[in-house]
């Protein structure tokens, strides 16, 4: 596409702004409604942090699609794969490979064993306090990282949607989508961001399933036409290179090697998507949604082959990065080539709603497992109501709405793709090995849990922190002009994650206190078996 191309598509968009936001603010006021029925029965704790436990696999494993296809798998991947090829597709491999590990090692066991939360599964056979911090701090700290990356896809489509490419612009923006996301959270719990999850998860499929098809009529149905075209496309400077392995990690194998690792190991320590398992009534309903969950993922990410090669085919990677928001465009960019402004806005107001449905879903969790864990557990010592428990989760989510404002505003133009998969690392090193000792391993003990999530929580971000990510690289979020990146790759997984597994071995071994044989049994049993397990709420 030459530049008479790029700028009729800017102008298609800057040209309909009040088209763009209507069908935003339709999205939102629909929703919002819903959350606010569904707040009418928000009467419990339980209620508020897992949705009365009442929905279906189904329902639920449609939500675990709408909370996990983030603004990560549509806006970014798709822009990977237009700029880089078949290494921008290596992200949607891994954030799919990933559902194995979640469905075979941590659904089931974790529905079994917990009540609201990760750190209620960690802290059943070991000392209360310490861990039910440690756990907090995880969760938090992974929460904090994924809002980034889905504010950072807020900034960049609303600059292309109404042609901002300031940063005050940009900045007003992600406020806005904050406030929104703080809105829905405080009025309607889990059981209102369930079904905003449903929604997006419904209306993000079906959008994507259109520009697919619609991108393959384009080519006689032939996907080998849609590749030959983004091969031959003017502004692709790679060739056929965009077609093989190599192009974004052939000069760092080993980056890659950390990124795969992160990507397949952090989905099972995700707090936002393991709490998504106490929303059901059962083991086997939690099976049930994360099989379903695995089927619309993974569909939807064939979707992102078709169209991130689509967008390199029919805009260019050149148009692409040009644009405001950078590769984060390449769908929308994509949407306005094939249907004009108002697939252009239809698919802008989808990308919204995956942003805010996900950003609610990751606030809610913050928020119980601080005034869960924290306030209530080791603070209140178990004494607090679940009255006041609610309210301190809705303070928590005022704070944390604000950190993730703040947080957003400072790294507008990363790739979102990118930051999540910083948050999968953090995932995976501190939360993962715990999980699994916690699950298998009866000799596991306090000291190991603290120093597993704390060590490979500090070994995550010290090296993130230290890496060019941060400095020392021109799309470092402190430019090139600061350069203290002494670690050379730009995701942690592959020495975090062995550090937190490591840690978690020492800890326990060097450990002279005795844990309970007993609840260690029972934990058990509890976990392969499901006896014992609290009751479903019933209303």
């Amino acid at each position: 596409m030459n530049t008479l191309s790029m700028l009729r598509l800017e102008t298609s968009a800057e040209q309909n702004p009040v088209l763009n936001i209507s069908i935003f603010l339709a999205f939102v006021a629909v929703t919002m409604v819903i959350v606010i029925r569904a707040s009418r029965n928000n009467r419990s704790a339980a209620d508020f942090y897992a949705g009365g436990r009442a929905f279906t696999g189904r329902q639920n494993g449609i939500a675990i699609a709408g909370d996990y296809l983030s603004a990560a798998s549509f806006l970014g991947i798709c822009g990977a794969i237009a700029i880089n090829g078949y290494d921008g597709f290596l992200y949607s491999i891994g954030f799919l490979v990933a559902w194995l590990v979640a469905l075979l090692l941590v659904a089931e066991l974790m529905r079994n064993t917990a009540k609201f939360t990760m750190a209620d599964v960690l802290s059943f056979r070991l000392r209360q306090r310490p861990v039910r911090m440690a756990a907090a701090l995880t969760t938090l700290a992974v929460s904090f990282f994924y809002l980034l990356a889905q504010m950072a896809g807020a900034g960049g489509l609303v600059s292309l949607l109404l042609g901002i490419d300031d940063g005050l612009g940009q900045s007003l923006v992600i406020a806005v989508v904050g406030v929104v996301m703080i809105m829905y959270v405080m009025i309607g719990g889990m059981k209102g961001t369930t079904w905003v999850q449903i929604i997006k998860a419904v209306l993000l499929i079906l959008g994507a399933g259109a520009m697919t098809i619609w991108v393959l009529a384009l080519k006689g149905f032939n996907f080998a036409a849609v590749l030959e075209a983004a091969v031959q496309h003017p502004e692709n400077q790679n060739g056929a290179a965009i077609l093989a392995p190599g192009l974004q990690y052939g000069a760092n194998p080993i980056d890659f090697v950390s990124l795969a690792l992160a990507l397949v190991l952090g989905t099972a320590g995700l707090p936002h998507v393991l709490m998504r398992f106490y929303t059901v009534p059962t083991a086997k309903e939690a099976r049930r949604s994360v099989v379903w969950a695995i089927w619309l993922i993974g569909i939807f990410y064939l979707f992102t082959l078709v169209l991130g090669f689509g967008a390199g085919a029919l805009v260019g990677p050149e148009t692409i990065m040009n644009a405001p928001g950078g590769q984060n465009s390449a769908a929308p960019l994509l949407a306005a080539e094939l249907g004009g402004p108002l697939l252009l806005g239809f698919i802008s107001a989808v990308a919204f709603a995956t942003i805010l449905a996900v950003v609610a879903g990751l606030t809610i969790t913050a928020s119980a497992s601080f005034a869960h864990d924290i306030y209530n557990s080791v603070i209140k010592r178990g004494t607090a109501s679940a009255k006041q428990e609610v309210r301190v989760a809705k303070i928590t989510t005022l704070v944390i709405g604000a950190a993730a404002i703040l947080g957003g505003i400072g790294v507008q133009g990363q790739n979102v793709a990118f930051l999540v998969a910083l948050a999968f690392a953090v995932a995976a090193s501190a939360n993962l090995p715990t999980i699994l000792y916690s699950l298998f391993w009866s000799k596991f003990t306090t000291r190991g849990a603290v120093w597993s999530m704390v060590g490979g929580l500090v070994t995550a971000i010290g090296l993130i922190a230290l890496s060019p990510v941060v400095s020392g690289d021109p799309t470092a979020m402190l430019g090139d002009g600061v350069d203290f990146a002494i670690f050379p790759l730009k995701n942690p997984g592959i020495v975090s994650i062995p550090v937190g597994f490591l840690l978690g071995w020492l800890g326990s071994i060097t450990d002279p206190g005795r844990e309970s044989k007993k609840l260690a049994a029972e934990m058990e049993v509890r976990a392969l078996t499901g006896y014992g397990a609290e009751p479903p709420v019933k209303h």
